[in-house]
């Protein structure tokens, strides 16, 4: 078994030094590695990202992070990422990392991600050129993410994002922001690779469990969503390990 913990939409402040880390005692104990599926931060100050760092720092596991829309709104984004990366963690964008949990290889790909909304109600590459550059972002990072799955060697592989890659992790939220919540491109790079997992966040109304068109498990774990420190998945390691059994690991979920 892999044991995966996961949480998403931290969103930490100057003035939150220490509360969120404080929930994080058990960690170590009960998971092989930690990811953070963006928005760390509340407005994306390099101030609010030591915060963040400090949260995260020295936590007895790997930590890997992508972050998310909110650490990008002060255009300090490579600030923050350098910040993380001081205090240890790995930050995703658009490429992966292989970690050693007890002997076991979990590959991790992802990043931030984009939205552009779902099959029959997407936005398209057509039309003015700010719509066109909206839509080519997503593709750009979805065929990204696609490349670093597929030559992750592991013995069993994540997807890590900020956005959604799937529409049914979505439901609680209004129908009108989808677009804004994630895109089916996303899904499609997923589903071409087969990971064993898919974890995203920034839906703070949404549902915990779903699934890409393809079948891929889909977990949003936006801390308002699964209301604790962190959810806590069991990822079962194929009996063929290795890139030929990676995606193929069975799920046991567990919240904490």
């Amino acid at each position: 078994m892999i044991r995966v913990a996961a949480a998403g939409d931290l969103h930490v402040g100057a003035d939150m030094a220490g509360a969120y880390r404080g929930r994080l005692g058990q960690l170590a104990r009960q998971a092989d590695v930690f990811l953070v599926a963006g928005d760390l931060t509340r407005h994306g100050t390099v101030e609010e990202g030591r915060v963040a760092a400090g949260e995260l720092r020295n936590l007895g596991v790997p930590v890997i992070a992508v972050l998310g829309n909110h650490d990008y709104h002060s255009d300090h984004e490579e600030e923050i990422a350098d910040v993380l990366r001081e205090a240890g963690a790995i930050v995703l964008e658009g490429d992966g990392t292989v970690v050693d949990c007890d002997g076991a290889r979990l590959g991790v790909a992802g990043g931030k991600g984009f939205g552009g909304g779902f099959e029959g109600k997407c936005a398209s590459d057509f039309g003015e050129p700010e719509m066109k550059a909206f839509i080519r972002h997503t593709k750009s990072f979805a065929d990204r993410l696609g490349t670093a799955l597929l030559e992750l060697d592991a013995d069993v592989r994540v997807s890590l994002t900020h956005y959604s890659p799937a529409e049914d992790t979505l439901e609680g939220e209004p129908p009108e922001i989808y677009p804004f919540l994630g895109s089916y491109l996303m899904g499609e790079a997923i589903d071409a690779a087969a990971p064993a997992l898919a974890i995203h966040g920034h839906a703070h109304k949404g549902t915990e469990k779903g699934m890409t068109q393809g079948g891929v498990r889909v977990r949003n774990v936006a801390l308002p969503v699964i209301q604790h420190a962190y959810a806590l998945y069991y990822l079962e390691i194929p009996e063929t390990a290795g890139a030929a059994g990676a995606g193929r690991a069975e799920e046991r979920v567990s919240a904490w």
